[in-house]
């Protein structure tokens, strides 16, 4: 289904549904994943309503750095970002990818001043509300919140993207994909951004004892966050997992650079679906999502491979986060 309520006219943002869910197919990709040699799930499943609320919280506890030390660098470096980009007002659509609440896409609309600011995420419902301030905040801006997939296929409406675009993918999620995955997916970005380019956030290298509690802090939001990926799949598949009978994992893998999550049953336990069933020994682990760390080169060197000809780079005074503006 697509809403069209037209923002020029009424001074609201224009909400356009691309992504319609389809279940069957959702179901299946669950099965597969369930039923692999290695059982996995991917990470898209982890967003539902109450993940996507449990993911905003686990961006504010003290242990996961990645969302203020970006935004430092954002603020310590707003100029030198915006003369990068082009400068104030040389953007005609600013595109945050996996906007979420929006709060870091406003902090570039008051830098860049775009004409129009386009927000993805894979629903527009989970936009609303961010939508609606930032639209209350600026008024003449054009806003525009498209529901979309865009792991699979960055596939926006051409209407959205009007003028320069410089594109925003914040938080690290680039972690999410395996570096031969990312290298497709920016490639898609830079075809789309023509003669504009991406800011992205990319989480560096660092001490396992910065790292790990990242991703499994002491008030336990993140073992929350990844054990209601049970109840989803419950609902999306019809299976009856039982959340006591797993727990949270968080490790980094040093052979891949990337944190990995997984949810380990605690005792043997026989899972059900509609037409299906999967045995999991005491101990044996559930796949739920990679998170890849990068250094400085070795992500300038996938921007490359992905056809960008020129990048710059900000970090932290401590270089725990990097910034790429990435073009041409």
């Amino acid at each position: 289904m697509r809403e069209t309520t037209l923002a020029a006219a009424t001074g609201a943002p224009l909400f356009i549904q691309v992504y319609n869910e389809d279940q069957e197919a959702s179901r299946a990709e669950l099965r597969r994943g369930l039923t692999a040699r290695v059982p996995h799930i991917a990470p898209k499943f982890l967003y539902d309503a109450l993940g996507s609320r449990l993911f905003d919280a686990i961006t504010e506890l003290p242990e996961y750095y990645p969302t203020r030390t970006e935004a430092a660098i954002l603020d310590a470096h707003a100029e030198a970002i915006a003369a990068a980009i082009g400068g104030v007002g040389s953007v005609g659509s600013l595109v945050d990818l996996g906007a979420a609440s929006c709060a870091k896409g406003l902090r570039l609309i008051r830098l860049l001043r775009p004409q129009r600011y386009v927000a993805v995420d894979i629903s527009v419902e989970f936009l609303r509300a961010g939508l609606t301030q930032v639209q209350r905040e600026h008024p003449q801006l054009q806003v525009t919140g498209v529901g979309l997939d865009f792991s699979a296929a960055l596939n926006l409406p051409p209407a959205c993207v009007q003028g320069r675009a410089a594109y925003f993918y914040a938080g690290s999620s680039i972690g999410n994909f395996t570096p031969a995955d990312a290298v497709p997916f920016l490639a898609g970005v830079r075809a789309q951004a023509k003669a504009g380019g991406l800011l992205i956030g990319v989480d560096l290298v660092k001490a396992e004892e910065l790292l790990v509690p990242a991703y499994d802090d002491a008030l336990g939001v993140t073992a929350a966050f990844n054990l209601n990926l049970l109840l989803h799949l419950n609902r999306l598949l019809g299976s009856d997992f039982a959340v006591r009978d797993w727990r949270h994992v968080a490790l980094f893998n040093r052979e891949h650079s990337r944190i990995e999550m997984h949810l380990e049953a605690r005792r043997t336990l026989t899972l059900h679906w509609d037409g299906g069933e999967r045995k999991f020994a005491q101990g044996e682990r559930l796949h739920t999502e990679n998170s890849y760390k990068y250094s400085i080169d070795r992500f300038d060197a996938l921007l490359r491979d992905a056809g960008f000809a020129s990048t710059k780079c900000w970090t932290d005074s401590n270089r725990w986060f990097a910034v790429f503006w990435a073009s041409g």
